[in-house]
């Protein structure tokens, strides 16, 4: 683990293509993992971009789960509601908690992501939700 502080600059970290991933659908989505396990064992900082209709699927973590709108237009939902988010918006999901996000339609969206790298994700595929 590091000992002191260090910048990382989102233009140096490559953005991985994670649109074969189970867990999304609908159009491409990347990750740039920015700060993970390697660093700290408290915390996945991590930038996910969605691009128009991508989405993931239903889905739980073991960790609470923080999402920053950074770009675009994308929602926010559990099994009760959909919320829509826009640059500058925070989610907060409990631990456990069913949701989904993602790109509404017709647009990109980008948000952070932070869990515990511990965090574990539990999918629900459409037949099982």
């Amino acid at each position: 683990m590091r000992t002191s502080m260090e910048v990382i600059r989102q233009q140096d970290v490559n953005p991985e293509d994670a649109s074969e991933a189970p867990l999304f659908y609908g159009g491409k989505v990347t990750r740039q993992p920015l700060i993970g396990s390697s660093k700290t064992d408290q915390y996945n900082f991590s930038i996910v971009s969605f691009y128009d209709g991508a989405k993931n699927h239903f889905h739980t973590h073991t960790s609470d789960q923080i999402l920053f709108a950074t770009e675009g237009v994308g929602i926010v939902a559990t099994e009760q509601k959909e919320i829509e988010m826009k640059s500058g918006d925070a989610a907060f999901i409990p631990a456990g908690e069913k949701h989904w996000h993602g790109a509404a339609d017709g647009h990109d969206f980008a948000h952070v992501s932070l869990t515990r790298p511990d965090s574990e994700t539990e999918m629900f595929l459409p037949e099982d939700e």
